[in-house]
């Protein structure tokens, strides 16, 4: 679509230094970000689409090498960055770049916490400018070059209305007195990291599925999956473009042992089994003469500290927090997420705060959540109390200890004979 500001585009050293000497010192400035995830073995960004009150800029940082001065102006308090969905362009900035980007402005966040019914970027604008965007190059391969002019002007898109979006949310934000609810968000953004993740003979456990494969199929599986993994970093691919996951667990589930076995099992002239059938086929026997035992899953870990209270009582509290976060969204208008997450909602079951002093050393819930329903808080979890029965001692243990505590005392204190008198040991009775 045609815009009604000039595009400066900066492919060298030269065109970069243009763009931050006229970006720098700007109060707002609209961010966008391409990358080709779906389309390599290791995701980098491709383009960074930029926006001021006078024209848009499109940085192609693969043909630079570098993003020069781009790295000052982003860290800058000073100047905000718009983004729309900053998450994901924050954590590969910070990766690609080393840089970590100050003074977010997040206009998906601000379209959430107004509860508007359409949040994404193409719908606000339609809604705001009549702007009527294109979506087609969404899933486009960013790192292919040259990009044609169809290419530019979808990029410059993502970032050519946010300063005026801000505008308009930054109102109705205001109206609604929920500016401090965003402030603490995009706070939390600027701290957001890129977590790396090092290849581990284990990473076949994170095909769904794996944990329900018997012994032989877990070894055959741990095979396929590195044999995927050294494919894809060899043609640099994304690892499910080479082979799906879900393929590679069939293959673990029915460990072929013949060509036509695993033919039967894709689609007829399959590519895929083309090139990789008969390396898969090496795959399986391999898997298949690993003896010894398979690792096992890893149950899921609770992060942080251990929650005091849990089991079917804590779940029924949870129950009632639903409840009352369903009467709240009605009465303010916003979606029952951006009012409090069920983890969250989890964690005021689990530790059953009685203040807000306590309620504000729970690192998973936020200040601006306090001040408003901190109160509210605190009355669900003293009605809920109010409820049940008074604990017995070391009810505050984690739930397995509790469950355990209960069988001792149904079957007498642990001693299996289901009397139930108490009497201990077996010698409690006549000779």
């Amino acid at each position: 679509m045609p815009y009604d500001t000039p595009l400066l585009i900066a492919e060298d050293e030269a065109a970069l230094a243009e763009v931050c000497e006229h970006l720098k010192g700007e109060s707002f400035i609209g961010v966008d970000t391409e990358a080709d995830s779906m389309y390599h073995y290791k995701e980098k960004v491709c383009l960074i689409q930029l926006t001021d009150r006078r024209r848009d800029y499109i940085v192609d940082p693969l043909a630079i090498g570098h993003i020069g001065g781009l790295t000052d102006i982003l860290a800058d308090p000073n100047t905000q960055k718009i983004f729309h969905g900053a998450d994901y362009d924050v954590v590969s900035l910070r990766r690609d770049f080393d840089v970590q980007v100050r003074n977010i402005f997040d206009t998906m966040i601000s379209a959430q916490i107004l509860g508007l019914p359409k949040v994404g970027l193409a719908d606000l604008c339609a809604t705001n400018f009549g702007a009527k965007m294109d979506k087609k190059y969404q899933r486009y391969n960013w790192a292919a070059r040259p990009l044609k002019p169809e290419h530019l002007d979808y990029a410059r898109g993502d970032s050519h209305y946010l300063l005026s979006l801000r505008e308009i949310l930054m109102e109705n934000l205001a109206e609604t007195g929920r500016l401090d609810v965003v402030e603490e968000e995009f706070l939390r953004l600027e701290d957001r990291e890129w977590q790396p993740r090092e290849p581990s003979p284990d990473d076949w456990m994170r095909v769904k599925g794996s944990r329900n494969l018997d012994d032989p199929g877990k070894h055959v599986l741990k095979h396929l999956y590195a044999y995927r993994n050294g494919q894809a970093q060899k043609l640099d691919r994304p690892p499910y473009k080479v082979i799906p996951d879900a393929f590679l667990l069939r293959v673990a589930e029915v460990k072929p042992d013949n060509q036509d076995r695993i033919r039967s099992m894709a689609k007829r002239k399959s590519n895929m089994l083309r090139r990789h059938g008969a390396s898969l086929l090496i795959a399986v026997k391999a898997g298949l003469k690993e003896e010894g035992p398979v690792p096992q899953h890893a149950k899921k870990t609770q992060r942080g500290p251990r929650m005091p209270f849990g089991g079917r009582d804590s779940e029924r509290l949870v129950q009632e927090f639903k409840n009352w976060r369903t009467k709240v969204a009605e009465r303010e208008s916003i979606p029952v997420a951006m009012l409090a997450s069920n983890a969250q909602l989890k964690v005021l079951a689990g530790f059953r705060p009685k203040s807000l002093e306590e309620l504000e050393k729970l690192e998973d819930i936020r200040a601006w959540q306090i001040k408003r329903y901190g109160t509210e808080w605190l009355s669900v979890l003293e009605a809920f109390a109010s409820k049940q029965p008074a604990p017995s001692p070391g009810d505050g243990a984690p739930p397995a200890k509790r469950r355990r505590r209960r069988r001792r005392r149904r079957n007498g204190n642990g001693n299996g004979n289901g009397n139930g008198n108490g009497s201990g040991g077996g010698g409690g009775g006549e000779s």
